[in-house]
């Protein structure tokens, strides 16, 4: 994780490993050096755990796959979200390939929880709109974009670089064009790996790195967040019970 290993896993010092590989210092980028994996977590029982607020979601327009404007809120909120960023043609196997197959495989997971399928919602944005148009994105997502999917995948991108550069920088997302040995500017990037996981409510609850792209561990996060809204959906309407018992 990102920020708060210590709210999922209290009093294991053996994280403090992981901490140090997930840290900001150390964020892996696409195109860099390949880093070791580490040893797969021990991933705690869902809802034995917080995850706290890190940050609102940002705002801002995008385009879907079908070419159309939409807000980015609309693709952030009302479902636990998972967004990633990535383009079209990556040829660096440890980054977008394999953030698209822990989401695939995370995808599988879900379709056999049906209860919790139809709550949650995967996104992944281009960071390259020149290339990546609304058609890249449609004829790169396939069938998985298709609306009749019981759990849709959206494939966006954006209508130029000054409307994407300011969701990018909200979610402290960098990227930067490789350059040739000539100095001149190529179609590939160099980029963080990050999977950004939003509550129901459009807010930032987790923000994982390479390290910690395990499908079950998740999953578990995906449960707690919708045993959270539960409970305090629940906690919510007492007090109209209450009322009503007490007429």
């Amino acid at each position: 994780m990102w920020r708060h290993c210590t709210d999922r896993w209290p009093l294991l010092p053996v994280l403090l490993v992981f901490l140090l590989l997930s840290g900001t210092e150390n964020v892996p980028i696409a195109g860099a050096a390949p880093q070791p994996a580490p040893a797969r977590l021990i991933v705690p029982a869902a809802g034995s755990y917080r995850l706290p607020v890190i940050q609102p979601g940002p705002r801002g327009m995008v385009l879907d796959s079908d070419g159309r404007d939409m807000p980015l809120e609309r693709y952030t909120t009302g479902r636990v979200t998972l967004l990633s960023f990535m383009y079209t043609y990556c040829t660096d196997a440890t980054a977008c390939p394999a953030l698209f197959s822990t989401l695939n495989a995370l995808r599988e997971r879900l379709l056999n929880a049906p209860a919790l399928a139809h709550r949650v919602r995967l996104v992944s944005m281009s960071f390259d709109p020149v290339n990546d148009t609304p058609e890249a994105m449609k004829n790169y997502g396939g069938a998985l974009a298709q609306p009749s999917q019981s759990l849709r995948w959206h494939f966006l991108t954006s209508r130029s670089v000054e409307r994407l550069q300011p969701i990018l920088d909200e979610l402290g997302q960098s990227t930067s064009v490789q350059l040739d040995k000539q100095g001149r500017p190529t179609r590939l990037y160099y980029h963080q790996v990050k999977l950004f996981l939003f509550d129901q409510r459009g807010r930032v609850r987790e923000i994982y790195s390479p390290a910690f792209l395990q499908p079950e561990l998740i999953y578990r996060d995906i449960q707690t967040l919708l045993l959270e809204a539960d409970t305090a959906q629940t906690h919510a309407a007492a007090p109209a019970d209450r009322r009503r018992q007490a007429q």
